[in-house]
């Protein structure tokens, strides 16, 4: 949880993608979020969680269902969404909330 808790509070905007391996949306997400790295590169760091291994984060954070993607910059949520989004709308988000 501490680390967890190092990467969120970064200056740099951090998105956690909270997944199951047993869920097909999850796996849908994946290549999404690599395509909104590989997009913003430098200004975004990407976390994957999976709920299974890790009951206790998930539950803190009200993970209800997956995948959930939930962005964090300096340890404040800014947006959370349950479901899979295009890379255009994940990315228009994260400028969006962040001042790009």
């Amino acid at each position: 949880m501490s680390k967890f808790n190092d990467i969120i509070y970064s200056e740099k905007p951090v998105l956690v993608d909270f997944f199951a391996t047993w869920c097909g949306p999850c796996q849908m997400l994946s290549p999404i979020l690599k395509q909104v790295k590989d997009n913003l590169g430098e200004r975004i760091t990407i976390i994957k969680i999976d709920v299974d291994k890790n009951q206790e984060l998930a539950s803190k954070l009200q993970v209800r269902g997956v995948p959930t993607i939930i962005l964090f910059q300096q340890g404040n949520q800014l947006w959370r969404q349950s479901g899979v989004l295009s890379k255009d709308e994940i990315t228009k988000i994260i400028l969006e909330k962040t001042n790009g």
